[in-house]
């Protein structure tokens, strides 16, 4: 037996064992749908999942999460939670909860890892702007989730995508961790055309509740507000924002005022009531105390005047590059960092598809935010020259 036939065997090992280790609700690796038919992973030793989640690793989309913005940008503090902690605290923590519901970690994974990569520089803010620019050219509105399966699915690779399951993509999708959820069940049986679907959808009404269609989507969302509730209270602490007896009463009593224990008291909560169960469900207690919790995060410190304070400045940097790009393009300016750093290499299909105004959204969307700022520097702020050149 060749080398690579005895791995495809333990493969078809791990495949058919998932069936007596997993609970009846788990979504199985075999399961996986893809839009496109992918030797590579037909041929390869890894599991569908686990080929998603190393695909995902190694997405560009991916290595700039180290510099985008959670909660707080401008902020000169090494210890404030950046974009690519916060992907990986869902990510264990969605885990640690599949494992002990039974469901496969492999797909949990790879949600968690891809759930934020369409998001814009300067976090919500800035998510806020592009989605103003992208109405105002009648594409309608920016949303995180919805550009994180386009960098996956359309842009990544030079326009040809990453070929990702459909239950991920949809858990990316589905992720809204600032929707209050106390009760979860999954919306089985979707397609790739009730994914565009959906897409189209919410970004007409983002108050649309897109449900994920597996189990492991369910857990990644829940994962994802238990993962910042108590994280984002901490980093607000430590900037002096607020201080910990600040937090209500109510919810100090029921999860606790630390950020370990809230995240304790909510992964264990939602484990007890979810075992054995087709769906997920915090106890009404603990759903009520998270819910005060949210709105108290809301108030007290995502709209604090104090985060702000440059809010209008980072809004006007957003208007006058979308149009240095936009202008850029028309005038096909191959000088222009959104050809040379973006369009170079593109495939046909994506400049065929997509126009200007898409083009530089998705350019926009995918900076870091330091490159958001260089890109600033570089083109809006005037530079003194010694002469004139001929």
């Amino acid at each position: 037996m060749k080398y690579s036939d005895k791995l495809l065997a333990v493969r078809g090992d791990l495949d058919r064992n998932e069936e007596d280790r997993f609970s009846c609700w788990a979504c199985l690796s075999r399961n996986a749908v893809r839009k496109h038919r992918d030797s590579d992973v037909d041929r390869g030793h890894r599991q569908n999942f686990s080929v998603d989640s190393d695909r995902i690793l190694h997405s560009l989309a991916y290595s700039r999460y180290i510099d985008k913005t959670q909660v707080f940008y401008l902020i000169q503090n090494d210890h404030i939670t950046h974009r690519v902690l916060h992907v990986q605290l869902v990510s264990k923590i969605a885990r640690t909860v599949g494992r002990l519901l039974h469901l496969n970690e492999d797909l949990i994974e790879a949600i968690a890892l891809g759930h934020d990569i369409g998001h814009a520089p300067f976090g919500h803010d800035g998510e806020k702007f592009l989605s103003s620019l992208c109405e105002a050219h009648q594409m309608g509105r920016f949303m995180h989730n919805i550009q994180g399966v386009r960098f996956l699915q359309t842009i990544e690779r030079k326009g040809k995508g990453w070929n990702l399951s459909l239950q991920v993509l949809d858990g990316i999708l589905c992720h809204d961790g600032e929707i209050h959820s106390q009760f979860l069940e999954p919306r089985r049986d979707k397609t790739f055309d009730a994914l565009s679907d959906e897409m189209r959808r919410k970004s007409s009404d983002p108050d649309i509740d897109l449900r994920p269609m597996t189990l492991e989507g369910c857990v990644v969302r829940m994962a994802d507000t238990i993962s910042y509730i108590g994280r984002d209270i901490e980093d607000a602490i430590r900037l002096g924002l607020i201080q910990r007896q600040d937090i209500p009463a109510d919810c100090r009593k029921v999860l606790g005022d630390t950020n370990g224990t809230i995240v304790y008291t909510l992964v264990e909560d939602l484990i007890a009531n979810s075992l054995e169960k087709p769906y997920l469900s915090f106890s009404a207690d603990v759903g009520m105390a998270l819910k005060r919790l949210k709105r108290f995060n809301e108030e007290s410190i995502y709209q604090d005047a104090r985060v702000k304070v440059q809010t209008d400045k980072i809004h006007l940097m957003f208007e006058l590059l979308f149009k240095k790009y936009l202008k850029d393009l028309e005038a096909s300016n191959a000088d222009s960092d959104i050809f040379r750093g973006f369009l170079n290499g593109m495939s046909r299909h994506y400049l065929e598809q997509k126009r200007p105004a898409a083009i530089v959204r998705d350019f926009v969307a995918g900076m870091t935010d330091e490159y958001f700022l260089r890109q600033c520097r570089k083109n809006l702020i005037p530079e003194m020259k010694s002469a004139f050149s001929d």
